[in-house]
């Protein structure tokens, strides 16, 4: 008999975590364009929270809710019209799944997204791993290809002699860019706050980690990279301000996708800026370019097959699961700062 209901988590108004719920919503089919996907793992991410909340929501809630989430995998249960290059039963993986569609987000059993937000999961990468690249691995590449004579999209040897600076290197994001940059042959500097996460960042592959407190941080950067660094990936533009004029490379990039740490507001030293000749690129992954997106799919999937990007403990993203109905926790995980990846576990019955 057709399935003809599926279970939900919606939220009604912005607020905290206690605001999501589960419902049952009618299972609709995808119109021109879109697909159908049966979602397995949803992936939570701090954007996900912080639209919940309404800090950062770019839509109105619609009538019935809206669905969080916008990172998951699963399988394509249906196609709409127009739709060439999937089938049902292909494994995939979304991305930016409830951007202007706050109904579509990966909390669910089942969800509707246009095609070009699903890519194809290659083989044996699991749903879990698949549920864990969206935004992080997204931003990390756009992050890594924004330098002065940048490749478009990562590969082995892409990044060759380029020497990478991650900030925050025990995050997601900055966890996914140290390896799709060590995979593409940079080498790569981490920073951290403490030890455990410095095991964290080496697990991840970065060549030297520094705690950013210690009084010569600087330095035991530019030990390691005596030219300067050409690429920061920054996680906190203005507590990490100083450090990153210390170490950046005349003509050199830092590439920001967020300001953590209770920074405030970014204050530019023009002058600074203008001896360095450096470039400040702030990225946000829903307002980047559709071509820029589509290479870091491309670039994310062959990091995937190569083992190139990896998740779980050994590879410094531990794994951080809850069932469908522990949403609410989940959010609230990330939101208190939780060291790994939470993932929430749609289908349980479901294969990896």
């Amino acid at each position: 008999m057709r399935k003809t209901t599926y279970r939900a988590i919606v939220y009604d108004k912005f607020g905290g975590a206690a605001v999501l719920r589960q419902v049952e919503r009618e299972l609709t089919d995808p119109g021109p364009g879109e697909v159908r996907v049966r979602v397995v793992v949803s992936g939570v991410n701090p954007t996900d929270w912080k639209t919940r909340s309404g800090a950062t929501a770019t839509s109105d809630i619609p009538a019935g809710g809206a669905v969080p989430n916008q990172d998951g995998a699963g399988v394509i249960d249906a196609v709409g019209p127009g739709v060439a290059g999937f089938a049902p039963g292909d494994r995939v993986w979304l991305l930016l799944s409830a951007y202007q569609r706050p109904g579509s987000g990966t909390a669910q059993e089942y969800t509707v997204v246009p095609a070009e937000r699903a890519a194809r999961l290659p083989d044996g990468v699991g749903f879990a791993a698949g549920a864990c690249v969206g935004v992080p691995a997204l931003t990390a590449h756009r992050a890594l290809t924004v330098h002065e004579g940048a490749p478009d999209r990562l590969a082995p040897g892409a990044l060759d002699g380029v020497n990478v600076l991650v900030a925050g290197g025990a995050g997601a994001v900055g966890n996914a860019a140290i390896q799709l940059a060590t995979w593409a042959g940079a080498s790569v500097v981490a920073t951290v706050s403490g030890p455990e996460k410095a095991a964290l960042a080496r697990a991840a592959g970065a060549a030297r980690v520094v705690n950013y407190h210690d009084a010569d941080a600087a330095e035991q950067i530019r030990d390691a990279f005596p030219a300067g660094a050409d690429v920061i990936v920054e996680v906190a533009a203005a507590h990490n301000a100083e450090l990153d004029f210390a170490v950046l490379r005349t003509g050199g990039v830092i590439a920001v996708y967020a300001n953590d740490s209770g920074g405030g507001p970014l204050a530019m030293d023009v002058r600074r800026n203008m001896v360095l000749n450096s470039r400040w690129q702030f990225i946000l992954l829903y307002t980047v370019t559709k071509e820029a997106l589509a290479n870091g799919v491309a670039a994310v999937n062959a990091a995937l097959a190569d083992g190139g990007l990896r998740f779980g403990a050994d590879a410094g993203v531990p794994l951080h699961i809850y069932p469908l109905s522990d949403t609410a926790a989940a959010h609230a995980a990330v939101e208190s700062g939780a060291v790994g990846k939470v993932l929430i576990q749609v289908d349980p019955s479901a294969g990896d």
